[in-house]
């Protein structure tokens, strides 16, 4: 098993290696790509040092097995048939793919099935406010059609790259000094605010990252059910949180769907409110699972449930999610 990691370098690269290292991924080979300003960069992986190769388009890819790729949709859009045409199948963390309908989107928890059909030998990893959503979400369909989504989103600051988290940074310690805050990665400063606006504004009136909630979800759960979403960035490091409100065909009860939840792959319940026990970005940042809690009917609707829900942007909402994608194709036989 020979694995390529592209976009070594990044944020999401780098934890590309930790999650391989972490889950013992079945590879004999690990090779790192980036850009030529990336490329001499070396990095340790199960106690071997790798050295990160400049992407070009030439023949690198012909023994590769399986390309994650985390460079950018630009990047993934030009080097897709490179990365491809030998065989090699690439799963890819940016957006370039995931609304090209011969092109599967997936998250394991939910819909690994798709991944068996790919035409272009390309997988996309959903966007990571979006993986932890449709983890939540995917239990309770299974009880009961869901007709309505209704979410607001509390984002870190990493889930803009590394730029984000160090701005972030730069900027608590510029306003405890008593001095103007840099602004550059973020329309407004960040620390001591929240910011109602990820990515860019639509004809519509809700940004982009709010609409791949609603294209993304409808094309991972195969339904017709309506996102809206509100998406916000606050001054958090990292782990995105997220309101979620929902509309089920047959009224659910709370121990239904906690039951649900707590029998569920890849989701871990804590809701305890009496005690003070729920899900927070502070305790959630490096683990791998979906965090639920706050749990409870939702008093304007008798079909409507409610719940509070964190995750680790950079682990589940993308390279591990990726990772997984990897590993469900090994298991299925998909990969030789």
């Amino acid at each position: 098993m020979k694995v390529a990691v592209v976009g070594a370098s990044g944020a999401v690269g780098q934890e590309f290696l930790n999650v391989l290292a972490e889950r013992n991924f079945p590879l004999d080979e690990l090779v790192l790509f980036g850009s030529a300003r990336s490329a001499g960069n070396v990095y340790e992986f199960r106690g071997e040092k790798l050295t990160v190769k400049e992407l070009k388009h030439n023949d690198d890819f012909k023994d590769i097995d399986i390309a994650l790729t985390s460079a950018g949709a630009s990047i993934s859009k030009e080097f897709a048939t490179t990365i491809t045409k030998h065989g090699a199948i690439m799963i890819d963390n940016s957006s370039a793919f995931r609304n090209d309908d011969d092109v599967p989107l997936v998250v394991p928890e939910v819909n690994a099935e798709d991944a068996k059909d790919r035409p272009r030998n390309i997988i996309a990893n959903p966007n990571c406010s979006t993986i932890q959503m449709v983890v939540a979400l995917k239990p309770i369909d299974n009880l009961s059609k869901i007709t309505k989504v209704q979410v607001a989103t509390y984002q870190a600051a990493s889930g803009a790259g590394a730029q984000g988290i160090a701005e972030l940074e730069e900027q608590t310690k510029q306003i405890a000094n008593g001095e103007e805050p840099t602004i550059n990665k973020f329309q407004y400063q960040l620390a001591m605010n929240i910011i109602p606006h990820i990515d860019v504004f639509l004809d519509n009136d809700y940004t982009k990252e709010e609409m791949k909630m609603n294209w993304e979800t409808k094309k991972i759960m195969h339904t017709d059910a309506e996102v809206s979403a509100t998406c916000v960035r606050v001054p958090v490091a990292r782990s995105h949180s997220e309101a979620i409100w929902l509309e089920t065909e047959e009224e659910l009860s709370v121990e239904q769907v906690r039951e649900a939840f707590e029998n569920f792959e890849g989701l871990t319940v804590i809701d305890k409110p009496q005690s003070k026990e729920y899900p927070m970005p502070l305790f959630v940042a490096g683990k791998d699972d979906v965090y639920v809690g706050r749990l409870r009917k939702d008093i304007s609707n008798p079909k409507g449930l409610t719940f509070w829900c964190v995750g680790d942007q950079i682990k589940k909402g993308a390279a591990l999610n990726a990772v997984q994608i990897a590993e469900w194709l090994i298991n299925a036989g998909e990969v030789k």
